[in-house]
Parts: structure tokens; sequence; C-alpha cells
């Protein structure tokens, strides 16, 4: 009889887990890839959509075009999750498994920030991001703040990338003397186990007059007053607030039993949970790394060459090595990479650039993925 596995969420991790089985197996595996949105979209090309660079529509990717031997992708909004048990209910019915991959990323919980909703603008999702090229389009320059709540939140170097994403366009519009710009996170720096990277980024701020305030998150804010309340007692005045919510594990998740202080924990070098057979990888889980895409990639490789190691009858040996790389935008057409590592003592990383011929490797990174996991070309968005 023909084994199943169910993998729950198609981002970065579920996307990676589901090909790599196909190719190990092809149709002798059924794999069932279940997620309630009709197709993918980069985080990177989120901030391309944001700032003009693209439309939507060319960055959005269906899961209805994924053709891979023994797959078959499901639109459905889960609904319940026995892990005992390895059984799913979706709004189309239920899903049994001999294997379950949990890969449903973090949810945005933007009423958690009293304000966010009235005064201010959120970026992280698709529907914020892509809400707002006309509100920076007419915006006539002032103070600009961008604020994270608190951590974790997805993808470290985003709201550093905005700051001088924007700066580019305020400046090419002419009104960037005119205008502030002020990041507020509750790190020290912005990219935490990378000094090089966040000194690169704090020199690159201090040369563009954009300001820099850490070790704070934003509480509230003010929509009669315009300001922005601060962690430390402080308030900061807005004329544009570009917000990062408070991140959280899907509710599905959190009333399925499978959370403890707010996420699924798992082990963090097999990514298994405490239920046998059952994997969680990516933002809902609970792994000691940062919650962006190309980590949950490599989490979702491991699980599912375990997952191929239980299914021959072999004791898998597959191993996350908690690494992972990513480009950081600096403005213009410069990117940095920034690589680091999680498990090799204490947290670390290096940095390289930024420069323009990295720009070329971070459209690669974007198509190889494409390719890989649609089976079609595409190419990301050139910096103006």
């Amino acid at each position: 009889m023909t084994q199943r596995v169910v993998v729950l969420g198609a981002g970065f991790g579920g996307l990676e887990a589901t090909s790599l089985l196909s190719e190990e197996f092809g149709d002798e595996l059924d794999v069932v890839l279940i997620d309630k949105t009709a197709g993918f979209v980069f985080g990177f090309s989120k901030l391309d959509v944001m700032f003009g660079r693209s439309i939507p529509e060319q960055v959005f990717h269906p899961y209805a075009n994924i053709v891979k031997p023994g797959v078959r992708f499901v639109q459905a909004e889960i609904t319940a999750i026995d892990a005992a048990a390895k059984r799913v209910e979706t709004t189309v019915g239920a899903f049994e498994a001999d294997f379950l991959v949990i890969a449903l990323g973090a949810d945005y919980d933007v009423a958690r920030t009293q304000g966010l909703a009235e005064a201010g603008h959120e970026f992280y999702s698709e529907a914020g991001a892509f809400a707002l090229p006309d509100t920076l389009a007419a915006f006539e320059g002032g103070d600009v703040v961008i604020g994270i709540t608190a951590g974790p939140f997805k993808c470290p170097p985003a709201p550093s990338e905005t700051a001088l994403m924007l700066d580019a366009m305020l400046r090419q519009r002419g009104i960037r003397d005119s205008s502030t710009i002020t990041l507020v996170m509750p790190f020290p720096r912005p990219i935490p186990p990378s000094p090089d990277a966040s000194a690169a980024l704090l020199a690159t701020f201090e040369e563009r007059g954009i300001t820099w305030h850490p070790d704070t998150g934003v509480r509230s804010l003010d929509a009669a007053a315009r300001v922005a309340r601060l962690g430390d007692g402080s308030t900061l005045p807005f004329d544009l607030y570009l917000g990062v919510p408070v991140h959280r594990v899907p509710a599905v998740v959190e009333a399925s039993g499978l959370t403890v202080d707010g996420w699924i924990p798992v082990d963090p070098r097999t990514l298994e949970t405490s239920w046998p057979d059952v994997y969680a990888v990516g933002d809902c889980a609970s792994v000691g790394t940062p919650r962006a895409g190309v980590f949950a990639e490599r989490q979702g490789a491991t699980a599912a060459r375990r997952i191929a190691a239980r299914v021959r009858g072999e004791s898998g040996d597959a191993l996350y090595d908690g690494r992972g790389v990513c480009y950081v935008e600096f403005g213009g057409e410069e990117i940095g990479r920034v690589e680091v590592a999680f498990f090799e003592g204490r947290p670390h990383g290096s940095m390289e650039g930024p420069s323009l011929e990295l720009a070329a490797e971070k459209r690669e990174f974007g198509a190889s993925r494409i390719k890989r996991w649609f089976g079609r070309e595409w190419t990301p968005a050139l910096a103006e």
C-alpha cells in the first residue's frame, strides 16, 4: 500500500519538502500539499511590489501549476490537526497520513498593537504590501517611522531593507530633504548574529540620514496625535507609519494543542515533534534559527530526507545544520549577502558586499527556486 505524506503549508519549507520527496519516490509515494492560498510569493517580491518594481501578477506563482510526480496540491482551509492520529481536517474533507509535516508559517496579529490598523500600514502580509504602492506614491514628505512591535518576526533584514529602499525612493522623487526615516527595532543591532552585516547597515543608515532606534519596540499608535509610543516610554511623531505586526502561530495550530510558549517545539536538528512521524518546519516551529524562508527551506529538506529514510525502512541520519544565506537590499542596485550559522558554537555570521554583482546572484536565487518548485522560468524584478 502506498504511503502518504501530508504537508501543511506551501511556503519555502513545504515546497522544498514536497519537491525532494517527489525526486526521491515519484509516484511511489502519495504526497499531499495543502494550503489555503492559491499561490506563492517571495518575501522580497512583496517589497518589489511595494516600491513599484513589479505588479502583483508578476510575482505570484500559482500552486495549480505544480506538476510533480506523486504530488497533488489541495487548496483548502485547515480546520483541525490531530498530531497523534496524523489526521487533518480541512474545508474539503479529512486527510490521514503516515507522515505529517507542519509548515504553516506565522500569522500577523495586527489587533495586538493598538492603533496599528487605524493609523498605520503593515507591510509584511501580501495584502498589506500590495496595498502600499499608491500610499507611497501619494506621500509628499514628512516623518516616516518603520516600527517592529516585538520579536520574533520574519526575515530580520526586511525592515532595514524597507528603510533603505524608501530612502532611495524619496531621493528619486526629490522629497528626501523634507522627510525623516526612523527605524525602531527590539534588537541591539539590525541583524543580531552578524556584526559585519549590522555594521554595514548602521554605517549606511548614518550616511543616508536614517535614524536607528534599537532595543525597544512600538507598543501603540495614537491615531489622533499621530505619534508612536515605544516600549522605553518615548514617542515618535509620524506622518507615515510602516509596521511589522506581532507574529503568532496560526489559530488552528494553537487550537490543536501543538504549541508550547506560542510555537511548536521540535528537535532542532531533526525537526521532529514529540509525536512520532510528525515534523514541524519554518516559522511555526521553535527551532532556534531566524524565521526566514532560507532557513525553512533547509528544514523542509531535512524533514523530507528523514521521512524518505523511514519510507525505505532505514534509520534516517539527516540533520539540519542551522545555516542560511540571505540577500539584503541597500537601495538602488546594490545587494549584500549575509551568511549565518546557528549550531556551530555561538551564532555568527559574515557579510559580503554590498555590490552590483550580488544583485545577479539574488535574482538567480529566486529564479532557481521557481524553476525547482514550479518547473518554469521566472526572473525577479531589477532595481531601478
